[in-house]
């Protein structure tokens, strides 16, 4: 990374709107890569400008930052992620994105049929007792037999 190329963390902070303490808890994520110069300080090559904006995209969309790092070791080090890489790492995430919607739309719905009962019924409330499969095996502790 030439030295006209690299920034900052300040640099990048005030680019981004990203706290300096986020940058180094991204960097201890492996989201983000920097060099040292000869005094030592963090030196950001420019295309992290582009990969924490995918970063925050990504969050604001409730991907995890494993996922995200994951998604990340696809892209090549020392080049600006791409429009074709945005749609190839997007399209990872919205199968995922669909199901979390469809999950929550289903709760919503939930709620909706649930507001004003106030049972919070063990055997019967979908909300607050999803999936139990223990239910089918009647009252009390079946998985201590």
């Amino acid at each position: 990374m030439g030295r006209i190329d690299a920034l900052s963390i300040g640099d990048v902070s005030a680019r981004t709107g990203v706290s300096v303490s986020a940058l180094h808890f991204y960097e201890r994520q492996g989201l983000l890569q920097s060099t040292r110069n000869a005094g030592n300080q963090r030196r950001y090559p420019r295309d992290v400008l582009r990969r924490l904006a995918i970063v925050r995209v990504a969050q604001r969309a409730g991907i995890p930052l494993a996922e995200i790092r994951a998604t990340f070791d696809s892209l090549p080090q020392g080049r600006t992620p791409t429009r074709a890489d945005w749609v190839r790492l997007s399209s990872r995430w919205r199968a995922a994105l669909q199901a979390r919607i469809d999950q929550l739309g289903r709760l919503r719905d939930q709620l909706d049929n649930c507001i004003g009962c106030g049972c919070l019924s063990l055997a019967q409330c979908p909300l607050r007792n999803p999936d139990d499969a223990a239910a089918e095996r009647g009252p009390g502790a079946s998985f201590l037999e």
